[in-house]
């Protein structure tokens, strides 16, 4: 035996024979060049030496003279090859015998011959083996497209010295050939140092079956039976099976004997491969012999229990297989084995390999798994030198169907974390009926695409971390103002109180008498009902309408339970739909549905901006009618249906749809502004209000409401509005106001001695200013009257301490209103958007001239017309105010030359009628010379094809892309990015993680993860930190940008994927451009070559044009997604 061997190659089979040769007492000696100091495979070895240059980390491996001086310097007595790299070169077993060492293999004159793979044919056939059609190899292309006729097609193209499906194509067509040939001669000259090519007959839906030999120096041959090899990519082995399932006895004797033939044969020695195909109708022909040992060589020894790498060292160190134990009555079959080889292969981007850094890497176990490595490790980097596989994972079991369970199993408790990995795929294709029916073919995963769209794994923790520590090092939201936990505050319920039924409440009256019933019930009632709006406005107009879902569903039970007389509670619509995308990075459908049920007693109520839905703009008739419908179904019960310049044409449509729904309550309000009191209005008086609600009714409406946003209604002016709208309809009517200038209180009961039938309210904590009237007040102000709520003051007090709380949590947001401002009345600001406008301009840098703002916007108002504010015809008269105000405008300057002037583009929307006409019509001449010269964007009216048959198919997404098609993508790129973020508490969400803290996050029912933050680094040269977390304790470091830190290092210009001529390096490698500017490329024409993980592939133009600019030298290294070229 040998006293110490060298193994001439890396990873997972350097590591496979390191451990056979410990096991033989053999010393190991590794070579690795500079790129690989760090691969484990080198820490297995009792002595390991660099070999090759700096920088070029695959040519180390296939230097034969490099690897011969390393052997002498180790005094190693033996060379092992492998497979891959030299493991088949001549050149290295010759000099292996010039120099007195021993190559564990066949001797080189066998290699040249079965390396040849035309020779190897030409052999086969003259031992009586069947073979196909074939070319004689050359290097030569037009020798070679000439050989193609006479073959027929399809043909491979094999390259001569190849392995591994590297230097091979399949072409369907002589026009596919030349291309095919081109790049496969690159690719095998790239990897074996050897272009030349041969020409190969394809047998259509072939299996590939191989069959394993081990032959000693004494002349004898066995075989131990075969494996099917037929699941394949490109031509390189995904699944292998031992042995081959529904092959016939007498099939398999037959190829196993002429295997055993042909290396008899050829005089072979040692462990080899031949390969055959096998038709459909049982013909079988060679194709080729691998002179080593096999990457699947595993599944061989898990159902013969033959431990081939032990062989190969024994045969080659001189003993015969009877000294082995081994002869071919011997050897037999038992169970089935399964292997799959675990790669960076992305397979939702056409398999393109992955490279980064293995931040978790962690593996299975259990009976029957045998896992194969010795590269990676957490913490390793997966380069694009080398090859894409991992580990290769091995599962035995009786049969086929056992060996799967165990394999899925296996590839379920991998956690590799850092890379992309094609396990999802693995696992379809495990999965697969026909796979498990044994039925795979060589086309196996061409023909099922599907296969592509397996589940690909959560990975929430690591997720949920990185957006943590992003936050934990930029701190968006500034320190955390509270260390209060807020569900501290809830009520004193008992657990089964809180499990019990909440009482019937205003919503099984609603499904039981339907909406007409229901309304006239509330027409008909003394008390004065009460609508909450704590989960809509009131935050809406304190806190930028920031407060996120888990922070009201933690009261929502206590609120049914305690407050079960509201009339309804105000939780969805208007601005918080896309605030929920926006922001709160949250599905706005979920929230509702999550309202609906924990308050099952109390309508939702939502505010609805007639035909915009809750959009800024009209949308075609189609979406309206899906949005309500939708939302009825969600959970929405009455909806407040508002047009922001009081045009019925936008409210009735709306109003149809939710009389479409089979419950939905039509609340159609009147937009209230000015003072109806005034004997100086001319525009919004008694009269006007009174036209607009007889429209109301004629167009449908269950009840009449008064929205009046800014807080301008009187106590006065709403005793006169609410007698006349009661006396002229019968309708009920519902009062919403906001306390902007500290009086509205007044004003609900003036309307309530008018008869007003519902008044809105919010929680004395987030009551006030820029939101509703405290519900504690006016609970107090009505008890012992004869229109009592009949709600309870305490029950209404207790929860105001939870309140209070979570107002701390979203202290970022607070408006900055301190107090009361009486100069509402003169700016007519509404409530929420004085609050938002306010952030607004300190984000401007415009924060210490608010005054002047609020001058600006009453200013606006009257150059636009006067016109009723609400959104979004509020929002067009802010963001006049703004830029006027950042232009330091005079604003008759402005009306008197609007021309002069960058005007926002909402303002030149609403000029064009984006909105529809206002009240007081158009402002003219101001109108004409503003829009002068300017482009007016249409306004949508007609959906496509595809959009119809997407809102049929899936509404929800369909409706949020088509509302807010920004803030959708925005928040389906955070869910992508870091997971649903609604999991985390939210002092975590807005500030992150504080160190040396515990986080607990339940992700689902029963699954808690256990996240801290250990350390956060200095910033590099890019800007990046290096935050040290843990997940249930393990260690995870997460790289973030800290945007407060200058970067000192030239990024490389990144493709912009929205613009086709744009061409982008699909993955990291080296590219080499085949194209200059100025050269015409037509779509689909190469423009550069992309080498990475020992592949070559071809990069297309994506469009016809000419070659306007290179990004890039002519050949650089890049990462994905790094621009290379322009077309124009």
């Amino acid at each position: 035996m040998f006293r110490k061997i060298l193994v001439a190659n890396r990873g997972e089979i350097a590591v496979r024979a390191f451990r056979a040769a410990t096991e033989l007492g053999v010393g190991t000696v590794a070579v690795f060049p500079y790129e690989d100091r760090f691969a484990e495979y080198r820490l297995k070895a009792d002595e390991s030496y660099q070999i090759g240059e700096v920088g070029h980390p695959v040519r180390a491996y296939l230097d034969v003279d490099g690897i011969i001086h390393a052997a002498l310097e180790a005094e190693a007595d033996a060379i092992y090859p492998g497979y891959g790299f030299l493991s088949e070169n001549p050149d290295l077993a010759q000099a292996c015998e010039e120099h007195g060492i021993t190559f564990v293999g066949p001797d080189h004159t066998i290699l040249e011959l079965t390396g040849d793979k035309a020779a190897a044919i030409a052999a086969a056939r003259a031992a009586g083996l069947p073979t196909l059609k074939g070319s004689d190899p050359s290097d030569d292309p037009d020798t070679l497209i000439a050989a193609s006729e006479e073959i027929g097609f399809p043909v491979f193209v094999k390259a001569v010295s190849g392995g591994g499906g590297r230097g091979m194509r399949r072409v369907e067509n002589a026009e596919a050939l030349p291309a095919a040939l081109a790049e496969a001669m690159r690719e095998a000259k790239a990897a074996f140092g050897d272009s030349r090519m041969y020409l190969e007959e394809a047998v259509v839906g072939p299996r590939h079956i191989e069959v394993q030999i081990l032959a000693d120096t004494q002349g004898n041959v066995i075989h131990l039976y075969e494996r099917d090899c037929s699941v394949q990519r490109r031509h390189q082995k995904v699944v292998e099976l031992a042995p081959a399932p529904n092959l016939d006895p007498a099939l398999r004797d037959a190829i196993c004997a002429d295997a055993v033939k042909f290396a008899l044969s050829i005089g072979y020695k040692n462990a080899g491969t031949v390969e055959f195909l096998l038709g459909g109708d049982g013909r079988y022909v060679f194709i080729e012999m691998n002179p080593r040992i096999q990457v699947e060589h595993t599944v061989t020894e898990e159902v013969t229990d033959v431990d081939l790498v032990s062989s190969q060292l024994r045969i080659a160190a001189g003993e015969s297989l009877a000294d082995l134990g081994l002869t071919q009555d011997g050897i037999h079959v038992r169970g089935q084995a399964l292997q799959c080889r675990v790669t960076t292969e992305d397979p939702s981007n056409g398999f393109r390999p992955d490279t980064g850094r293995l931040s978790v890497y962690r593996t299975p176990g259990g009976a029957g798994v045998r896992l194969d490595g010795g590269v990676v490790f957490a913490g390793a980097e997966v380069s694009a030198h080398f090859d894409s596989m991992l580990v290769k994972l091995t599962c035995r079991g009786r049969d086929l169907a056992s060996a799967a369970r165990r394999a899925y199993r296996a590839l379920t408790e991998f956690r590799i974390r850092g890379v992309s990995t094609n396990i999802p795929f693995l696992e379809a294709v495990i999965t697969d009926p026909d796979f498990l029916a044994g039925r795979a073919t060589t086309s196996f995963i061409d023909e099922r695409p599907h296969l592509l769209n397996h589940r690909l794994p959560g990975d929430r923790g690591t997720k949920l971390l990185t957006y943590l520590a992003g936050v934990s090092v930029n701190r968006p939201n500034g320190e955390p103002r509270t260390t209060l936990i807020a569900r501290t505050k809830l009520p004193a319920l008992s657990r089964g109180e809180l499990n019990a039924p909440p009482p019937p409440g205003s919503k099984q009256l609603l499904i039981a008498d339907g909406p007409e019933r229901f309304a006239q019930a509330l027409r008909n009632q003394t008390a004065v009902a009460v609508t909450d709006t704590t989960f809509r406005d009131a935050h809406q107009s304190l806190l930028a309408t920031r407060v996120r879902t888990r922070d009201l569903l933690h009261v929502a039970p206590y609120i049914a339970r305690m407050l079960p007389g509201l009339f309804s509670m105000e939780s969805w619509g208007g601005a918080t739909y896309d605030v929920t995308l926006r922001f709160l990075k949250e599905d706005p459908w979920a929230r509702l549905a999550a309202f609906a049920e924990a308050m099952p007693n109390i309508p939702q109520q939502m505010l609805l901006r007639g035909r915009n839905t809750v959009g800024y703009t009209p949308y075609p008739l189609k979406v309206t009618r899906a949005f309500v419908h939708e939302a009825a179904r969600t959970g929405c019960d009455i909806f407040r249906i508002f047009d922001a310049l009081n045009n019925i044409d936008q409210i009735k449509p709306a109003i149809e749809a939710v009389r479409e729904t089979d419950h939905g309550v039509a609340e159609a309000a009147i937009c209230y502004t000015g003072n109806l009191t005034s004997p100086a209005e001319t525009l919004y008086t008694l009269d006007y209000y009174l036209r607009f609600a007889e429209q109301l009714v004629h167009a449908g409406a269950h009840i009449l409401a008064i929205k009046d946003m800014a807080g301008l209604l009187r106590a006065p002016a709403a005793a006169i509005l609410v007698t006349a709208l009661r006396e002229r309809f019968d309708l009920p009517v519902h009062l919403h106001t906001h306390d902007t200038a500290g009086g509205q209180l007044a004003t609900l009961l003036s309307a309530i001695n008018a008869g007003v039938d519902a008044v809105d309210v919010a929680s004395a904590a987030w009551a006030g200013t820029t939101s509703q009237v405290s519900m504690s007040a006016l609970i107090a102000a009505t008890d012992d009257t004869e229109r009592a709520t009949g709600l309870s003051l305490k029950a209404a007090t207790d929860l105001e301490p939870y309140f209070e709380a979570v107002r701390l949590l979203y202290a970022p947001f607070e408006s900055g209103l301190p107090g009361p401002t009486g100069r509402v009345y003169n700016h007519e600001i509404p409530g929420g958007q004085l609050s938002n406008l306010r952030q607004q301009a300190i984000a401007l840098g415009l924060g210490h001239r608010f005054e002047d703002i609020e001058n600006m916007y009453a200013a606006a108002n009257r150059i636009l017309g006067n016109i009723v504010k609400v959104t979004p015809s509020s929002k067009v008269v802010g963001d006049l105010a703004l830029a006027l105000v950042g232009a330091n405008a005079d604003p008759a300057d402005f009306e008197a030359n609007p021309g002069r002037y960058d005007i926002p583009a909402s303002v030149i929307g609403f000029l064009g009628g984006e909105l529809g006409d206002p009240p007081g019509g158009w402002p003219e001449p101001f109108r004409t010379k503003a829009l002068a010269g300017r482009t007016i964007k249409p306004v949508e009216t007609e959906l496509t094809a595809e959009q119809e048959q997407a809102l049929a198919d899936d509404p929800r997404r369909t409706l949020n892309r088509l509302l807010f098609p920004g803030p959708a993508r925005d928040y389906e790129d955070a869910v992508d990015e870091f997971s649903e973020l609604s999991v985390l508490a939210t002092r975590e969400f807005l500030h992150g993680l504080d160190v040396h803290q515990e986080h607990e996050v339940e992700i689902e029912r029963g699954k808690k993860l256990l996240l801290g933050l250990e350390a956060i680094g200095e910033p590099d040269e890019r800007g990046f930190r290096q935050v040290v977390c843990s997940i249930n304790g393990q260690i995870r470091i997460v790289s973030v940008r800290d945007f407060s830190a200058e970067s000192h290092v030239v990024t490389r210009e990144r493709a912009d994927t929205s613009k086709p001529g744009q061409v982008p390096a699909p993955f990291a490698g080296v590219v080499t451009l085949t194209v200059e500017v100025g050269d015409e490329v037509q779509a689909g024409q190469p423009v550069a070559t992309i080498e990475a993980m020992k592949m070559e592939a071809a990069i297309t133009a994506p469009v016809a044009g000419t070659i306007e600019r290179v990004a890039i030298g002519h050949a650089q290294a890049v990462e994905g997604g790094d621009l290379l070229v322009v077309i124009a």
